[in-house]
């Protein structure tokens, strides 16, 4: 019975004494601990949050072994390690709670613990020996939580945000595509959801695509202020415990890991004190999340029908829509759309309220913009790509619809101010709402002008360009 318990469970110590750990778990005692303590959500760190962290890790290795302070032998057990993680293997061993005690501590130590255990054995030990790879003293060296996890999450969000960006893009060049394509669609516009002058549907859509492509262009510029890095700072910023050639060479390795143009922190106290870069870059998703909300919104609209609604869109069918009535098509794709805007803008919240919780030398509030930041991120890309590719690239436009509300928005009276004032050209408007007679018809009875020059001045076509009738 003892040796059936020993292989189901080991012992392992930290500093504040024994721990029991489950005997196939590459976690040590800190992270047990964090799985007692912390019983919250069932969320896990997103996986590029997790990437980035154990290329800290892999970097700190190397260099640390390159300044003569980590043995050779060590440092590539624990590169071996993490690239095994890397690969996909162990995800299942990265077990603590996104909602954690303060700073990311325990999940600097789950990374630690797992790369640790696995680097023992493949140096022919067993799991915890701590004499042979310490969690601690070696995978940790040089480092504190303090500054390898704002240094990861920056990490992950240069490697997400592409995709964001990538997605907007796309889909701003598809409603490009659409505005040119429906150039010559006349529409009625409309202004508080009322009658407005007339406009082409591709002047519409073009508004559209403009509106992404600078959300686009919000992210990009928010991202070069994440490639600062305030990793080698350790506990508060002083850079305590590690070698002064830490920080540039930790950082040059990172650059070399991800591809992505790094830089040591000029500040390191600022790197670590602040994150309004996270702020920032939630703020331009949360921008990018309204714009997306707005357009999908007026997609549902436009598409809304088939008999009693605007019907001036015809959307592609994805699913059934209804469980009851035959024959339904909701929008899913838009509706989808406006769930995920819902949640990115909710997100942001979080960031900003975590980013204005900082105290002195830390935000604590660490864990949860690191979940949030990259969830955003994620969730974004999947929308708007998937939007574009079952919605918005199907989409076609009932130019007959379109042309019927054109000759009838009763706002085609604008186009008579110039000529017989604003207050006649309002009397012709109410005598068409109230008789349901048309605006030319009314234009040559009550304004006095001939029905081939009320026709001229009132077609809807040549409302949608600038000047005076």
């Amino acid at each position: 019975m003892a040796k059936r318990r020993a292989a189901r469970s080991r012992v392992e110590r930290d500093s504040m004494g024994e721990v029991r750990v489950p005997g196939r778990a590459l976690y040590g005692a800190q992270t047990a601990r964090a799985l007692e303590n912390f019983p919250i959500s069932g969320l896990r760190a997103h996986p590029a949050f997790v990437d980035a962290t154990v290329r800290v890790k892999l970097a700190a290795a190397r260099v640390n072994a390159r300044l003569g302070l980590l043995p050779r032998k060590k440092a590539r057990a624990i590169e071996q390690a993490a690239r095994e993680v890397l690969a996909g293997r162990h995800r299942d061993q990265l077990v603590v709670d996104v909602y954690q005690a303060g700073a990311g501590t325990s999940h600097n130590m789950n990374v630690n613990e797992v790369l640790a255990n696995r680097a023992c054995e493949l140096l022919g030990g067993r799991r915890g020996d701590r004499a042979l790879v310490d969690p601690n003293d070696d995978v940790n060296m040089a480092q504190s939580t303090n500054d390898v996890v704002p240094a990861a999450i920056r990490l992950a969000a240069l490697d997400l945000a592409p995709a964001v960006i990538e997605a907007l893009v796309e889909l701003a060049a598809t409603f490009a595509r659409k505005a040119r394509a429906w150039g010559g669609v006349v529409k009625a516009g409309r202004t508080h959801l009322m009658d407005a002058t007339p406009i082409l549907l591709g002047q519409e859509v073009s508004g559209w695509s403009a509106a992404l492509a600078a959300a686009a262009g919000r992210i990009r510029d928010a991202l070069p202020e994440l490639s600062i890095l305030g990793i080698g700072g350790t506990a508060v910023g002083t850079g305590l415990n590690a070698d002064p050639r830490y920080p540039r060479l930790v950082v040059e390795e990172l650059e070399r890991l991800t591809g992505i143009p790094l830089t040591p922190a000029p500040n390191r106290f600022y790197a670590m004190q602040s994150l309004a870069p996270f702020a920032a870059l939630s703020g331009t998703l949360r921008t990018a999340a309204l714009e997306l909300l707005r357009i999908g919104g007026d997609v549902r609209l436009l598409g809304s029908g088939p008999n009693t609604g605007l019907a001036e869109l015809r959307l592609p069918p994805v699913q059934p829509g209804s469980s009851i009535m035959p024959g339904k098509v909701n929008p899913s794709m838009a509706e989808m759309l406006a769930m995920v805007s819902y949640q990115v803008i909710a997100l942001d919240g979080a960031v900003a309220w975590a980013a204005g919780g900082a105290q002195l030398e830390l935000d604590v509030m660490l864990p949860l913009v690191a979940f949030d930041l990259c969830h955003a991120l994620q969730i974004l890309a999947a929308a708007a790509r998937a939007f574009d590719r079952r919605c918005a690239r199907g989409l076609e436009a009932d130019r007959e619809r379109c042309r019927f509300y054109a000759e009838r928005t009763v706002s085609l009276a604008t186009a008579l101010a110039p000529r017989l004032g604003y207050q006649r050209a309002a009397e012709i408007v109410k005598a068409s709402v109230a008789s349901g007679r048309s605006i030319v018809e009314l234009a040559a009875e009550l304004g006095g002008l001939r029905p081939a020059e009320a026709r001229r001045l009132l077609d809807p076509a040549r409302l949608t360009r600038p000047g005076r009738g």
